[in-house]
């Protein structure tokens, strides 16, 4: 396993292209409403990351290998979709649940973030699937520090996410970041404490987390890019991009109007 560790240089790019994705995030929250699409709110955000943070869009003709190159600047993944939704023409609707996901390139480096949105009112069970989610990241984030490991993180996602009777996506999984898109270690979200790939500082990771209301299997549709819960059940996903400090952490994608960070976190969160 090939882990990049940033310097003091790479940890200043990370973080302007972190808190570019959480500015990107903060622009698109009034526009998600009923009645837009998810193809308008893809060109405003090419629109906004081209000229306004004269940034590039990562996701915009994404091709890992075996896949055909992802043709948005943004991911939108509504209700039952897991993760990597296409944006298309389709309005959304009072109730519906969506996650923007976005990746934003500034000098070479990358800032990843996604956000679960609520478009009107919503259902309490939507509601409650949304908030839990933010809060099972961020019990995972408290988990980072030097010289803790991976499994830590999943473990902590896991344990509070069935006990709120939610299950964890295991197939998709947050990854190591940098000059890179997608870097070296795998982040998973379920697991056992003090197992898998040490964590040390210098290290900049993803939290990603997608629970679901229903069962925790997924299936990919034909797009080859959209994946959607099997038994149709709603999900969500939240994202930050986070570095490893000496002494804990420090969460690169949060923004000015980002929501609150949970009070379970505490005033010393990050080191």
């Amino acid at each position: 396993m090939t882990i990049t560790y940033k310097d003091s240089e790479g940890i200043a790019g990370m973080r302007v292209a972190g808190r570019l994705a959480g500015e990107l995030l903060d622009y698109l929250a009034p526009l998600v409403r009923p009645g837009i699409t998810t193809n308008e709110l893809d060109r405003l955000a090419e629109e906004h990351t081209t000229q306004v943070l004269m940034a590039t869009s990562a996701p915009l003709n994404y091709a890992p290998g075996g896949h055909n190159p992802y043709p948005n600047s943004i991911c939108t993944s509504i209700n039952l979709q897991v993760c990597h939704g296409i944006p298309n023409d389709m309005p959304l609707k009072k109730g519906d649940i969506v996650t923007v996901d976005v990746t934003v390139i500034k000098n070479g480096w990358h800032g990843d973030s996604s956000r679960m949105y609520m478009v009107g009112e919503v259902s309490v069970a939507a509601r409650r699937l949304c908030n839990l989610t933010y809060e099972a990241m961020w019990k995972g984030i408290m988990r980072v520090k030097d010289g803790a490991y991976l499994g830590d993180i999943g473990f902590a996602i896991q344990t509070f996410a069935e006990n709120h009777g939610l299950s964890v996506v295991r197939e998709y999984c947050g990854h190591g970041i940098g000059r890179s898109f997608h870097e070296e270690p795998q982040v998973l979200h379920y697991g056992k404490p003090g197992t898998l790939e040490r964590i040390k500082a210098g290290m900049t990771i993803t939290i990603e987390p997608m629970l679901n209301v229903g069962r925790r299997d997924v299936k990919e549709m034909g797009d080859g890019w959209t994946i959607v819960t099997k038994d149709r059940s709603l999900s969500a996903q939240w994202e930050h991009t986070v570095l490893v400090t000496p002494n804990g952490y420090e969460v690169l994608t949060l923004s000015p109007n980002g929501p609150p960070i949970p009070a379970f976190v505490g005033a010393d969160r990050q080191g």
